[in-house]
């Protein structure tokens, strides 16, 4: 079983910054990969920015250049840096991991950017 427990999101102005964070809770498991997701209105959740155990990261063309996704000084934390936000960067941000076959999210949190 995990926990994922997310901070950070709020309302900035387009060209601002935020950085959201996830810890993720597990017993007696190694390090996890994990991701960032997010929905907004009448869309479908999409992949944001990922990183691997081994620290590899990927990122969603739309974001790529602003958006930096690290992990933590804590085991299995991870911390989304959000770089010149747009309006269209607008939605709940979901932390995501999978252990197995098992998909754990986060509580989600709300980043709103206005113009």
């Amino acid at each position: 079983q995990v926990r994922l427990v997310e901070s950070g999101g709020g309302l900035v102005q387009a060209g601002e910054s935020l950085r959201l964070s996830c810890a993720a809770s597990s017993t007696g498991w190694g390090n996890l990969a994990m991701d960032y997701y997010r929905q907004s209105p009448g869309k479908q959740r999409e992949l944001v920015a990922g990183v691997t155990i081994s620290g590899n990261t990927n990122y969603a063309d739309s974001v790529k250049g602003r958006f930096t996704i690290s992990r933590g000084s804590g085991k299995n934390t991870v911390h989304l840096q959000m770089n010149n936000l747009k309006p269209e960067d607008t939605a709940v941000y979901y932390c995501h991991t999978r252990l197995r076959t098992n998909d754990y999210w986060g509580q989600g949190t709300q980043v709103t950017v206005s113009s």
